[in-house]
């Protein structure tokens, strides 16, 4: 949902990790509304053919890009005020970028629930919607159907996570390798995803490595195949993934075996039999001795 005097990096930067999902195929169909045939941007550029406000179905998600702050703070149209409502009755999903909450809040769609915004917005925010449980010192928050997100470039951190939620960690991870982004998993970007842990250096014959593990983590990995793909002596692989990652090829495969497996637990019901020969290791028993190892727990527990 396009406002006039969008930012274009609200709008932009989840649109693109959408596209890039939808390349690895996620399958998403991506519209362009608003109440508006076209609209200048914040930063000038004019988007036009915009469509009407559609009616929604329940599942569909509403992306709301925040537009320029002003002093006197957003202006909402109260038609997309009065569609939002309709929308939510309807069983809508909603993400809104930086100021782009505004909207949401004006709807009534925050009140009792966790939200964030860019910071200049938070106490205007606590202000003029006092139901809502405004948080700071977060990137991103889900809560129920209605998810928000800080200072602009956040959106994509919270587009992110939205395909996470769908469609699991792999195509996630390569999403955000695509864009060369970090991928944090939770809102308060503590958590890097393993599949992105490690990949901060500039040796491309340990890239390719690592892509290829994380490709095909169902096998076993033999150190002198892995140097053999990129033409390295075992030793100088060892000492070269060593040197880039901290880890060892090894360690790396695990520690992504692991994660994999884990968002199986959580996302499937699968059996841990099932979760176990997907993710390469020899059966359920070694599994459970890894994860317990690990984590400290069982792996049953994620499905507590």
């Amino acid at each position: 949902m396009v406002q006039p005097a969008v930012n274009l990096l609200d709008l932009a930067g989840p649109v693109q990790v959408f596209d890039a999902a939808n390349h690895r195929g996620a399958g998403y169909r991506l519209e362009y509304a608003s109440t508006v045939e076209s609209a200048r941007s914040a930063q000038g550029l004019r988007l036009a053919d915009l469509g009407p406000l559609p009616d929604v179905s329940a599942g569909d998600l509403v992306l709301i890009p925040g537009p320029r702050l002003e002093r006197g703070g957003p202006r909402v149209d109260p038609a997309l005020t009065a569609w939002l409502r309709r929308s939510a009755a309807a069983g809508a999903e909603f993400a809104a970028v930086c100021s782009g909450a505004a909207a949401l809040g004006e709807a009534g769609l925050l009140d009792g629930r966790r939200c964030t915004t860019h910071w200049e917005l938070l106490e205007p925010m606590r202000v003029r919607y006092p139901r809502a449980r405004v948080q700071d010192g977060v990137l991103f928050t889900h809560d129920g159907p209605v998810s928000t997100s800080a200072g602009i470039a956040s959106g994509i951190d919270l587009a992110l996570s939205l395909v996470h939620r769908d469609h699991g960690a792999a195509i996630t991870a390569a999403v955000a390798r695509a864009l060369v982004v970090y991928l944090r998993r939770t809102g308060d970007g503590a958590q890097l995803s393993p599949f992105l842990s490690h990949r901060d250096h500039v040796d491309d014959a340990v890239h390719a490595v690592q892509d290829h593990i994380a490709a095909h983590l169902d096998r076993p990995h033999r150190l002198a195949d892995l140097a053999a793909r990129v033409h390295l002596s075992p030793r100088g692989l060892s000492r070269a993934f060593t040197s880039a990652t901290g880890i060892t090829p090894l360690e790396f495969h695990q520690r992504l075996r692991l994660a994999m497996a884990e968002d199986l637990l959580a996302g499937t019901d699968l059996p841990v039999s099932a979760v176990a020969a997907r993710t390469g290791f020899r059966d359920a028993r070694q599994l459970r001795r890894l994860y317990r190892a690990r984590r400290g727990v069982a792996p049953s527990s994620l499905r507590a």
